[in-house]
């Protein structure tokens, strides 16, 4: 098979141009500070950096691999081939894992289990290593299986957490899509498979490319478009003492409904708990106690200033649309609005706004 790929220049180049565009893209992440993507977004440090050495893991596994198209006898290929496992499990496995736990910013998750479900293909590859021999390989293939369901149902539970974090805390939650981290979990797992189901072939040599191409581009552009919500996690409360549950609904009628706070982009529950002057987690409460979201309660200050604005379009006869109104309500996203709308009205925009005409 080797023999084979030897002959193969466009394998060789494309081979060589993905190590460096994971070399590129890891330089890019680790040194430049600047978001050269999304220049308006700030994205997790932790998640920016965790992504680059794992961009290094696949730059340097390459380069590694590359002799192997180059040495003469098939005990010399056989011993790049395991160190280059042995190196793998130690740097490219574990750090996909946290890139793919890093994303999930509702709290920062300990790294030790990564160390814990990767022992056993460390000592397996060390083993195999010195013993110049695959003698443990279907034993890893099959543990490596066991570990990619337990990936599985840890970022399910993981995840949904995190939807209920991030709809306890942001008013809106464009680009903090919790189905991307699956995307990026679901591309990982696909490369563990095809790692762990090496053939030998040419197509499997191919479909690692190309599966690793889309990887570092799509986790790229994920990194650099994701909010930091880190302030949310680690900010304080500042005035606690001198604020009881009962007074959270008159302050948040004075500071928020009638200031129109809802009204900005983004606003998050600790930075509405700062601008009204209370203690965040009796906030939270708050809203519990109503039996609503965060989300649930801006969105629906949102929807009915949106059908303020349409009344009054109306009554003075003024063209507007939906969604101009809802960008005008607060929405970033007009499925959002429409959403939040249904759920609240109990019909489309469409519908009622036909009502009020009529």
């Amino acid at each position: 098979m080797y023999e084979q790929i030897r002959e193969d220049t466009l394998f060789i180049i494309l081979y060589s141009g993905v190590t460096f565009m994971a070399m590129m893209a890891s330089c890019y992440l680790l040194l430049r500070r600047a978001n050269a993507i999304a220049p308006d977004v700030t994205p997790p440090l932790r998640l920016r950096r965790w992504t680059g050495a794992f961009f290094a893991s696949i730059a340097l596994s390459h380069a590694w691999y590359m002799p192997i198209l180059f040495l003469p006898t098939s005990e010399d290929i056989k011993l790049c081939d395991l160190t280059g496992g042995l190196l793998d499990s130690l740097t490219y496995f574990p750090l996909a894992i946290a890139v793919v736990f890093a994303m999930l910013q509702d709290r920062r998750r300990p790294l030790w289990p990564i160390a814990v479900m990767m022992a056993p293909i460390i000592a397996g590859n060390a083993w195999n290593l010195a013993t110049r021999s695959y003698a443990l390989l279907p034993m890893l293939y099959g543990y490596y299986l066991l570990m990619c369901v337990g990936l599985i149902l840890y970022m399910i539970r993981a995840s949904r957490q995190y939807g209920r974090w991030l709809r306890d805390n942001f008013s809106d939650l464009e680009h903090k899509e919790v189905w991307q981290s699956f995307v990026v979990l679901a591309a990982v797992l696909l490369m563990f498979a095809i790692y762990a189901l090496a053939n030998e072939s040419r197509t499997y040599v191919y479909a690692m490319l190309v599966v690793c191409t889309v990887l570092i581009g799509y986790l790229l552009w994920r990194v650099e478009t994701l909010s930091d919500l880190s302030d949310a996690v680690s900010r304080k409360a500042r005035t606690s003492s001198r604020t009881i549950a009962g007074n959270i609904g008159p302050l948040l009628k004075q500071h928020c409904e009638e200031q129109q706070l809802y009204l900005q982009y983004d606003i998050s529950l600790d930075q509405l708990a700062t601008l009204i002057g209370i203690n965040r987690s009796y906030l939270s409460k708050h809203f519990a106690s109503q039996g609503i979201t965060y989300n649930a309660y801006i969105n629906g200050l949102r929807v009915q200033h949106f059908v303020k604005l349409y009344r009054e379009a109306v009554a003075t006869h003024q063209p507007v649309t939906a969604q101009q109104l809802a960008f005008q309500s607060g929405f970033r996203n007009y499925n959002t609005f429409s959403a939040a709308f249904k759920r609240m009205m109990g019909m489309n925009t469409t519908e009622w706004m036909m009502t009020v005409k009529s």
